[in-house]
Parts: structure tokens; C-alpha cells; sequence
């Protein structure tokens, strides 16, 4: 299997366009012009009161004015005495069963809310409670426990929390009776909603050296480009390694249909220092037939790529492709060609066949990561935002079923080559996957700290070390796991090992990684769950490998003599460091898991090598 090249979707997240109403006829649709560089969005700082710059000298319910937004205090003034903990001059303090709340919404949700504490003076314990409220104030819901005060120095508190859109915070002193407390620092993490393209090409994954009409197959279906080539030289613009470069009076066009679109975006820009052109876009809802100009012409004369957004309104199939019009002899490189709609598979009704995932429905693969199920499907994963637990996460690395609810994959599926090693060194970059749906709690990279398990690799980071995205994306947190650490560093280790050595014996491996039940052993004892409950910890971690040697047409060439390694481990801390120790049948991981593995893999054949057990 030939290595698929990078996608550069991460870079697309932060130049997406919002989708705004559409006239109805499409030649009174006009663009947007907007500098690639201006569109990234900053990345939203969290809201901080200190409570410095605001002052009530009384208990009485009011209305207090801050830097960052007006409170409400009941039963609570600002405390600037000697006898007032603090971190400044003053700091907020409640009495009897007063609180301290937000007058105003925070836009873009919280991640997270944190504050500090302590006891007033010499006063005795204490009760807090935390409540948010996501309409206005018109109810409330608690974050988090009770807290007890009965510390006279500023303790710091995090709740762990997934609230997306406005929101406002309270804060409660709910027992304790006329003692006193001091609350201080509030910062509250975001929690921005992102919006994944509903379909996405940056030309990465096809090669096209001649400006001669021709089609290129793309991760997302075939292109037909006329004098047009994918471009690889230092004076292509381009955002990562490729983009289309059209000369004359050249296209690239779609031959194939998508679901519907609402919107369109295209990164443009002159190729090295030639001289402006111009272009349209242009639609068809036949197949290709005849093709009606989108919006106004374009002109490219800028030597950086650009981002051009375009209004449309097509509910039915439709495909789309970039004209040049004028400018003999200068050329223009288009990247980034993403399109938004409410639904959006492709139909296939062209030569190209299927044209995308859609954003909202049901989906199966994109093709991003299609070579990591050759084998099948274990669970028949889909994109669609109501497979809550069972959702088809696509990366070009590998390819996993995500559940929601556990904070983590079921399974991740990946091809292992000679071509996906190299000498790129470990990244050790740890972050949230954004791309999970919005509103769904993205794991962070410090959400298994201190709970006693490793942040577990699913399809491990020697398994990609070909180039640094490739390491990277390992490192994605829906990859991992929380894994006993002598699980994860001695058998799940060894095996991980042992899976590579077999690569310089001609052969290429599929590897299927996963967990089932709950509760495990880490180095802090028994635990059913971390991150504050958003990550469930698994009883036992599996996978189940096939080895063939290398080659082409794989699903046919599996045969009943073909090796199958199923492994299951326990995730606690006795594990050895001798996988074989773990050996059963994917015939019995099935049984445990409910999946059905190698389902591509003709009946007679899957039925023999899924109930033997490897003993070599």
C-alpha cells in the first residue's frame, strides 16, 4: 500500500466562513475577498475578575460594576480589610447564604471554571456551590460539589465542564451560617464552537505533472483538470506541500456531485510573480452537462493566497469548477476548495464517484483514512452526530469509532508499512482533537494527570514516524486512552514492538486497537473513571493484528493460512511484559466487544482465521 499524503484540514478550521442568507438567483450572489491571514481567529482568552476595580462597602443586594462585567452581590460586599484573604487589594466576601453572580453571558461557553477561596478572618467552616446558568438566569445548574471552606489561605478550585454557547456563573455560600468567606480570581476557559467543513480538497493526495486535460483521483473523488497541474514548486502558493495550478484559459472541475451546498471557499493567489487573471466559479446540477457562473468574476493578483467566499443555494446534486478567463500566459493557483451544506455525501452520478462527508447526516468514510478499513468496519462507525457512541473519526493516520460517552475510541484501525516509517522523533504534543462534534467534550491533554494511567496510544507514535504531521496526529487525545502504566509500558509495549520487526520481513500489517468494560488499576489503585467523570476507564485493552505480505488487492489475498494475533490484556498493573501471555481468538474479542472484524474478508476464510489462536 502506497503511503496517502497529508490533509491540512487543521489550517482550513481556522479560515472557515459563516454561512449567511442566500439570494435566489445566482448571478446577484457576490463574493467576499478576505486575506487568508486575516481569517484565523485568535484564540479566545479565558474571562478573568479579580474584583479589583469595583467596591461595595455593604452587605445589601446590588449591582456591582467590575472591569470585565457588573455582579450581583447578596449578602456580599468587596473586602479590602487585613482580615480579608486576597490576592490583591480586595477580594469578594459573603456572608449568611449570600452570593456573587454574573450580570452578563459569556459568548462562547466554558470549558472550565476556576476560582479561589479561603475563610474570612478567623471565622469557621464554611459551604460553596458553583452554578451556571445557559438562558439568561432563568435557571440554574449546580458545577461540580460542594466545597468546604476551612482553609484561611486562597485555595484554588477547577470544575472540569462542556458548556457551549452563552453562559453565566454563580456562586452560592450555601452553609456555614454569619461566617464568612473570601472569594477571588475567577477565570473561566472557553469553550468555542468549531465547525468542521462539510466537504474539504487541498490537493494533497493526487500527482498531476503536465498541464494536459486529465482527471486526478483526490481524496475526495476525481478532478478533471485542463491546462491545469498539481503544483509542488517553491512559487505555488499553497498552503502544505500541493495546490492546482491553471494556466491560459484552463478549469478544474468536479466530476462528481455533491449532496447540496450552501456555501463555497476558495484560497487563490498568482503563481510566482506573474500577472493578474481573472476567473469564476461556476455550478452544475446535471452532472456536468452545462455549468451556470456563481457570483461575480474574480481577479488573483496577489502573490499570497487569499480566501474567496461565495453565497450559493443548492438543496439537490450539484458539482462545481474554477474557469480562468483571461490572462494568457499568467497562471493561478487555487487551494483550500471547501464547500458547507446541511446534508452532503456525494451521489456519485459522475465519473468520479462519491464527492464528500456531509456535516450533519449520516456518512461512512471520506476516503481521508479509507485504506485503514480495508479490512472492514468492526462496528459500522458512521458520521453521523447521533452515533454518539459509535462515531467514524477519520484521520489520514488512522481511523477509530468514538464514543461520547467514554471520553475515548472504542476501536482505531490503522495500516502499518515500511512506508509510513521514516526518522521524524517523537512530538510528545499532547492536545484536544477539535475536530470531535461541537458541543462534545474534547479531552485534554492534561486530563489524566495524576489519575494514575497513561495517556495510552491507541495506533502508537512509532508506528508514524515518517513526517512530523504524521507523529503529531498521534498525539491527538480521542488516540488515547487511560492505561495502566505497566499495561501500556511492558505487554502493550512489547507487542507494539514485535508488529514493527515484522515490516523487514516483507510484510504489511492491519492493526485494530481497543478497550472494553469499565474499571482498571493504575498506579493510584481501582478507578472507574478521571477528568472529573469524562473519561471512562476501561477493565481490559485488546487488539487484533493481520499479516500478509506485501503486495496489492489485500482483501483477496487473505487466505485461511493467513497469521491473525488477538491479544487481551487486563489494564491493571500486573500485566507482563510477554504479550504472548494474552493470546485468545477474535472469535472471543468478538464475544466480549460485540464486533465483527474482517467483515470484507470473504466468510469462509474470516471463519477460520478468527476462531484460531496464534501460537508462533
Amino acid at each position: 500500500m502506497k503511503h496517502l499524503y497529508l490533509t491540512k484540514w487543521v489550517v482550513l478550521l481556522v479560515s472557515l466562513f459563516s454561512l449567511t442568507s442566500c439570494e435566489s438567483e445566482l448571478d446577484k450572489v457576490s463574493p467576499t475577498v478576505v486575506n487568508v491571514a486575516a481569517t484565523a481567529p485568535a484564540t479566545i482568552a479565558p474571562y478573568d475578575e479579580d474584583f479589583e476595580t469595583g467596591y461595595k462597602g455593604s452587605y445589601a443586594a446590588a449591582s456591582v460594576p467590575f472591569a470585565n462585567g457588573s455582579w450581583s452581590f447578596q449578602e456580599a460586599l468587596t473586602g479590602n480589610t487585613s482580615s480579608d484573604v486576597k490576592s490583591g487589594l480586595q477580594s469578594a466576601r459573603i456572608r449568611d447564604l449570600g452570593l456573587i453572580g454574573m450580570e452578563f453571558d459569556l459568548p462562547d461557553g466554558a470549558k472550565s471554571f476556576a476560582f479561589s477561596y479561603a475563610k474570612y478572618g478567623k471565622d469557621k467552616n464554611s459551604q460553596l456551590e458553583v452554578y451556571y446558568s445557559t438562558d439568561g438566569g432563568s435557571s440554574w445548574q449546580q458545577a461540580g460539589s460542594t466545597v468546604t471552606v476551612s482553609s484561611f489561605s486562597l485555595q484554588q478550585l477547577s470544575i472540569p465542564l462542556n458548556v457551549t454557547g452563552p453562559v453565566r456563573f454563580q456562586i452560592r455560600k450555601v452553609g456555614g451560617g454569619s461566617n464568612r468567606v473570601n472569594v477571588d480570581n475567577v477565570s473561566v476557559e472557553a469553550n468555542p464552537v468549531v465547525v468542521a467543513p462539510a466537504f474539504a480538497e487541498d490537493f494533497e493526495g493526487g500527482s498531476k505533472g503536465s498541464y494536459a486535460s486529465g482527471s486526478v483521483s483526490l481524496a475526495s473523488g476525481s478532478w478533471l483538470l485542463n491546462e491545469a497541474l498539481i503544483g509542488t514548486l517553491d512559487s505555488d502558493r499553497k498552503v502544505g506541500t500541493k495546490s492546482v495550478r491553471i494556466r491560459d484559459l484552463g478549469s478544474l472541475a468536479m466530476e462528481f456531485d455533491l449532496g447540496d451546498a450552501q456555501a463555497v471557499q476558495i484560497s487563490h493567489a498568482v503563481y510566482g510573480t506573474d500577472g493578474a487573471s481573472t476567473w469564476e466559479l461556476q455550478a452544475s446540477t446535471n452532472g456536468g452537462a452545462s455549468w451556470t457562473k456563481v457570483g461575480n468574476t474574480v481577479t488573483s493578483s496577489s502573490i499570497t493566497l487569499e480566501t474567496i467566499s461565495f453565497d450559493v443555494a443548492f438543496t439537490s446534486p450539484v458539482r462545481f469548477r474554477v474557469v480562468k478567463l483571461s490572462g494568457a500566459g499568467n497562471r493561478i493557483n487555487i487551494d483550500n476548495f471547501i464547500v458547507n451544506g446541511s446534508g452532503g455525501s456525494g451521489s456519485g452520478s459522475g465519473s468520479g464517484g462519491s464527492g464528500g462527508t456531509g456535516g450533519t447526516g449520516g456518512g461512512t468514510s471520506s476516503g481521508l483514512g479509507a485504506v485503514h478499513l480495508t479490512m472492514g468496519n468492526p462496528t459500522n462507525a458512521v458520521i453521523d452526530l447521533n452515533a454518539v457512541n459509535n462515531y467514524l473519526l477519520e484521520k489520514e493516520e488512522y481511523v477509530m469509532s468514538y464514543s461520547r460517552d467514554r471520553g475515548s475510541a472504542n476501536w482505531v484501525s490503522w495500516h502499518l508499512d515500511e512506508a509510513w516509517l521514516g526518522s521524524t522523533p517523537r512530538q510528545d504534543d499532547f492536545r484536544a482533537d477539535i475536530t470531535l462534534p461541537a458541543g462534545w467534550y474534547q479531552v485534554g491533554s492534561t486530563d489524566y494527570t495524576g489519575s494514575g494511567f497513561d495517556r495510552g496510544h491507541m495506533c502508537p507514535s512509532a508506528d508514524r514516524t515518517l513526517s512530523v504531521d504524521d507523529n503529531s496526529n498521534t498525539f491527538l487525545m480521542t488516540n488515547m486512552i487511560p492505561q495502566a502504566p505497566n499495561n501500556n509500558r511492558l505487554g502493550w509495549a512489547s507487542l507494539e514492538s514485535y508488529c514493527r520487526s515484522m515490516l523487514t520481513g516483507g510484510y504489511e500489517i492491519y492493526i485494530i486497537s481497543g478497550v472494553y468494560g469499565v474499571g482498571g488499576t493504575g498506579s493510584n489503585g481501582y478507578a472507574t473513571t478521571i477528568a472529573g467523570g469524562m473519561v471512562t476507564v476501561p477493565s481490559n485493552t485488546w487488539k487484533v493484528i493481520l499479516i500478509i505480505p506485501d503486495g496489492d488487492d489485500d482483501v483477496n489475498r487473505v487466505t485461511t493460512n493467513t497469521r491473525v494475533i488477538a491479544i487481551d490484556m487486563p489494564n491493571d498493573q500486573n500485566v507482563s511484559s510477554d504479550w504472548r501471555t494474552y493470546r485468545t481468538s477474535v472469535d472471543m474479542i468478538e464475544a466480549k466487544t460485540g464486533y465483527d472484524f474482517f467483515s470484507l474478508v470473504a466468510d469462509n476464510v474470516e471463519n477460520v482465521i478468527e476462531a484460531s489462536v496464534d501460537n508462533l
